[in-house]
C-alpha cells in the first residue's frame, strides 16, 4: 500500500491512497450519460472511456465527460476492469455475454435480461469468471427507501402505483418490465417468502405492448402485493404503501420521502402523537413519524456500491440473482396477462 503525506493542524498524517477502479461505459444514451456523470463523481472510481454503435453520440458523450471514446467494444474491454451496460434491454444478454467473456467486472441496467434462461446464463458466467454482476435498480437506493431500512418490515398488504407520462424510449418491452419491476423487486426485498399466486390484467395503448397493467401477487406468508403501473398516465406518480400489524408507511420515490404511522403503547419521549384509540389496557397512541431522508444521489450511490464490491468490501447491492428473481415474476405476469380474456 502507497501513502500520500498530508498535514492537519502542524502533525504529519498518513493516509493509503485511493485504488481505482478503471471503468467504462457500453451505451451512451438517455441512461449511459448519466451513469458517464456520475462515475466522474466517484473517488474511486476512472472512467476511461464510452461505447457506442452510435459514434457520434459516444464522441459527443465522451467530449462532456472527458473520456475517451472508443471505436469496438473489444477495445474498450481490453481497458477497463467495469463497465456499466446501458443498451436496449434486448441486447443485455449479447453485450453482458461478451463483457463476462473478458472477465470485466457489469453492472446491467434493469431488467438484467429479456428471458430467464439469458439471466441464468449471465449468473453462471459470472460465476466462472470470478466477476461481480450487479443490476440497476435504483429505487432500492432511494432516499426514500433508505429512511425506513432500519424498520421491522413485516407487510401485510403492499400497495404500489408507478405512472409516468407517455415516452418512446423503453417501449421495446412492456411496462411490466419498463416500470413495473422496480417495484416488484422492492417487494421481493421486503417480502423475503414464496410466490404462492398472481393475477394480472393489462391493456396495450400506445405501442404495440402493454402500456398499462395491474398485478396482484400473492405470497405463501400471507401477504398481498397489488401493484399498477402505466406508461400513459398525465402526471407522473412512484408510491408505494406498506400495510403491517400496527403500522402504516408511505413511500412516495418521487418526492424522496417516506411518512410512518404506527400504534404504540409506550411512545418514545418527544414523538409526535395524533390521538388515542382504544380503552383501558388496550389503549394505544397513534404516532407520526417523517423519518429525515437528506440529499442523495441514488444512482451515484449505485455505482459506489458496484465499486466498493469490486474492491472486495462488504457491501449490499442488488445483485444477478436478485435481478433474475424480480425478472422471474415480471415474466410470470406478462404471462397471466397472455391468458387473460
Amino acid at each position: 500500500m502507497y501513502y500520500i503525506k498530508t498535514y492537519q493542524n502542524g502533525h504529519l498524517l498518513q493516509e493509503p491512497i485511493v485504488e481505482k477502479v478503471n471503468v467504462g461505459i457500453i451505451g451512451t444514451g438517455h441512461l449511459g450519460r448519466y451513469h458517464a456523470i456520475n462515475y466522474n463523481m466517484i473517488r474511486e472510481a476512472n472512467l476511461i472511456g464510452v461505447y457506442d454503435k452510435d459514434q457520434e453520440r459516444s464522441r459527443q458523450i465522451a467530449g462532456e465527460c472527458k473520456c475517451s471514446s472508443f471505436e469496438s467494444l473489444d477495445d474498450l474491454l481490453r481497458s477497463v476492469d467495469a463497465v456499466s451496460i446501458a443498451v436496449p434491454t434486448d441486447h443485455h444478454f449479447s453485450v453482458g455475454k461478451q463483457v463476462l467473456e473478458h472477465g470485466i467486472h457489469c453492472l446491467i441496467e434493469k431488467p438484467i435480461t429479456s428471458t430467464i434462461d439469458e439471466a441464468d446464463k449471465l449468473i453462471q458466467m459470472a460465476e466462472e469468471n470470478r466477476a461481480i454482476l450487479h443490476v440497476g435498480h435504483i429505487e432500492r437506493f432511494n432516499p426514500a427507501m433508505l429512511a425506513i431500512q432500519k424498520m421491522d418490515l413485516q407487510p401485510q398488504f403492499i400497495e404500489s402505483h408507478r405512472l409516468a407520462p407517455f415516452n418512446p424510449r423503453g417501449t421495446e418491452v412492456a411496462v411490466i418490465l419498463d416500470l413495473m419491476i422496480h417495484d416488484i423487486d422492492i417487494i421481493l426485498h421486503l417480502v423475503s417468502h414464496p410466490v404462492s399466486k398472481i393475477d394480472a390484467s393489462g391493456v396495450a395503448v400506445v405501442s404495440d405492448s402493454i402500456d398499462i397493467a395491474n398485478a396482484r401477487i400473492h405470497f405463501k406468508n400471507g401477504c398481498v402485493a397489488n401493484l399498477t403501473a402505466s406508461r400513459i398516465s398525465q402526471k407522473k406518480m412512484r408510491k408505494m404503501r406498506l400495510f403491517q400489524k400496527n403500522a402504516y408507511i408511505s413511500i412516495d420515490f418521487l418526492e424522496n420521502k417516506s411518512e410512518i404511522y404506527s400504534l404504540e403503547k409506550n411512545p418514545q419521549k418527544g414523538s409526535r402523537s395524533l390521538g388515542e384509540i382504544g380503552i383501558g389496557e388496550n389503549k394505544k397512541h397513534v404516532i407520526y413519524d417523517k423519518p429525515k431522508t437528506g440529499k442523495i444521489n441514488s444512482l451515484k450511490l449505485e455505482l459506489e456500491l458496484f465499486i466498493q464490491k469490486i474492491q472486495g468490501k462488504d457491501v449490499e447491492a442488488v445483485t444477478g440473482a436478485e435481478g433474475r428473481s424480480a425478472l422471474e415474476i415480471a415474466i410470470k405476469i406478462l404471462e397471466s396477462l397472455k391468458n387473460q380474456k
